[in-house]
């Protein structure tokens, strides 16, 4: 029996039908197990800031990301799988050398076993206490990928009335724990970037100076080093109260051995993209395979700025990325947290940190901001990263 044209246009409008439930099901499946990051997501309803994330590379939570906040005197601790899809709180912790603050702490997986620690043993560090309660860089540890933390012992401490901020760490060549910082307790310089080293991350040695630039007023501080994966160490640091348009601009240094640094007197290399942009306050590194040798190096700012030294339009939406170890130059890419409102402020855009996905095609970023009620919040979300260009 022929078809009329009303059951042919039926069974056309059934078959489009079915489709369209069929799709709209797997729509909401794919949504349900993997749900986009279109804005970002605030990571807890409490005060957070300056945050620090690291992918640990062993143990049974190997690939997974940690990540540190500070709050009200707290250090907050949350965990994702390799996956980032959801973080949880695992761990908090309260120091109680002081009773006023914690502030600018880094975590850092052990490599390597030093004294009694095995490889991937997890440290905190952070600076403690006030001025007037004589600040301390203060290690902490975790035998169990964050969720449990004990003291371990103090690397640093400035002289009275001496600030001593933005702790790292770092184990250099020769397979001992090595512990920056920010010191202004020193009389010959305004700030310095230092170093401690020790054998076992229990006893310490003096400090010595890596990065003490003059005129006095200078201020280098805020290091991170990372081991890159061709074993050279890199340096990203800020050197603050220069004059005219530079103000805590960025630089950085590399060393073979994470031991030599070169002359401290030196200011480094500022990094800088073709048109001549630089970040201003709060550097932050981190490294993400490209499938070269030597990886890319990826830098974050609170503050970006043009040549001329105005705020740049791109301000709080860009980060830089280098190939080939950092030393292909810089170009720029949007940051996954985009915080339009950064500005010189404890709060907004500072100190942003990211951690690369396992295969390098995108960055799991993280920056804070001030909420609606004053407070400060951090957020997370994922971006793409460029295929490598070469």
């Amino acid at each position: 029996m022929a078809d009329d044209g009303l059951s042919g246009r039926r069974r056309t409008f059934a078959s489009v039908r079915r489709l369209i439930i069929t799709a709209l099901v797997a729509a909401l499946t794919v949504a349900t197990q993997a749900p986009a990051l279109a804005e970002p997501v605030v990571l807890t309803g409490e005060e957070s800031r300056y945050p620090h994330a690291i992918r640990l590379e062993h143990g049974p939570q190997r690939g997974s990301i940690l990540l540190a906040l500070h709050g009200n005197h707290v250090v907050d601790v949350l965990r994702a799988n390799r996956a980032a899809k959801k973080f949880k709180k695992v761990a908090a912790f309260v120091d109680t050398a002081s009773t006023h603050a914690t502030c600018c702490g880094h975590l850092y997986e052990l490599p390597s076993q030093v004294g009694a620690m095995p490889a991937g043993t997890v440290l905190w560090v952070g600076s403690v206490g006030y001025k007037e309660e004589t600040l301390k860089a203060r290690i902490w540890r975790s035998p169990d990928a964050g969720e449990t933390w004990e003291y371990l012992s103090e690397c640093a401490r400035a002289k009275p009335q001496g600030g001593l901020w933005e702790p790292d760490l770092s184990v250099d060549a020769n397979g001992r724990l090595n512990c920056y910082f920010a010191d202004e307790s020193d009389a010959a310089h305004s700030q310095y970037i230092g170093r401690t080293v020790s054998s076992d991350g229990v006893n310490w040695s003096a400090k010595e100076k890596i990065v003490a630039v003059r005129p006095r007023g200078y201020r280098p501080g805020m290091a991170q080093v990372k081991r890159l994966p061709t074993g050279q160490y890199y340096m990203m640091y800020e050197i603050c109260a220069q004059p005219n348009q530079y103000f805590c601009e960025a630089y950085h240094r590399t060393s073979q051995d994470g031991v030599n640094w070169g002359d401290p007197a030196w200011s480094g290399t500022r990094p800088t993209t073709k048109d001549g942009k630089y970040f201003a306050h709060t550097p932050s590194i981190t490294l993400a395979p490209n499938g070269t040798p030597a990886g890319r190096v990826i830098l974050m700012g609170q503050m970006l700025m043009s040549k001329n030294g105005k705020v740049d339009a791109g301000n709080g939406r860009t980060i830089f990325v280098s190939e080939n170890g950092g030393r292909d130059g810089w170009y720029e890419v949007p940051a996954p947290v985009p915080v339009p409102g950064a500005r010189d402020s404890y709060c907004p855009n500072y100190h942003p940190t990211a951690v690369a996905s396992l295969d390098g095609t995108s960055l799991i970023g993280f920056a804070s901001d001030f909420a609606p009620n004053g407070g400060c919040r951090t957020s997370w979300a994922t971006g793409s990263l460029p295929p490598f260009p070469g």
